[in-house]
């Protein structure tokens, strides 16, 4: 009777050891699953849960009086939160332009202010009547960037695009865009 009573209280005692392995095993599996998880809702954080801005439609032209062309672009936040402040960035040229003249000192910097989600702001520039009679006359091509910037809470984003003056649509074909 003393045999069976050791030999039950040695199967219970690896019974108990393997229950425990088992546990431990489920514990170390459960932790590794929400470290997942946590990475998962950071990166979320870090994408969903910030301003996006950028344009809701394409350069439209307003008027052509005064001797200006009078131009203008939609931006949006398509975020989920809003942005403190946007900065547009504008620079013509009749030559090609590329992302380096954000660089330079001949790029205009306006502040457009605070920009809540699904709210929108409109940028306007100008250019001269006589450049644009050149272009449609084919003397003459007009290139433009445009970029917006943001700060969130993950630094700082913007938003840009390189464009080309289209005679056929009196407006602006974009070549380039990317997002910082």
């Amino acid at each position: 009777m003393d045999d069976i009573l050791n030999t039950i209280g040695q199967v219970g005692s690896i019974g108990t050891a393997i229950g425990t392995i088992a546990l431990v095993i489920l514990f170390w599996k459960t932790i590794q699953q929400l470290e997942e998880t946590v990475k998962l809702s950071r990166i979320q954080a870090n994408y969903r849960f910030r301003p996006w801005i950028g344009p809701s439609g394409k350069v439209e032209l307003i008027s052509d009086s005064g001797g200006k062309h009078h131009f203008s672009i939609t931006v949006k936040n398509y975020g989920e939160i809003p942005s403190a402040s946007v900065n547009a960035k504008y620079a013509m040229s009749t030559t090609p332009l590329s992302k380096d003249i954000l660089k330079s000192e001949s790029v205009t910097t306006f502040n457009l202010g605070p920009l809540l989600p699904n709210m929108e702001k409109r940028y306007w520039f100008f250019i001269d009547s006589d450049l644009i009679k050149k272009s449609q006359s084919g003397n003459n091509q007009i290139f433009i960037l445009l970029y917006f910037t943001y700060e969130h809470l993950g630094g700082t984003s913007g938003y840009g695009t390189l464009s080309q003056y289209d005679n056929a649509t009196n407006g602006f074909i974009h070549k380039d865009m990317w997002i910082d």
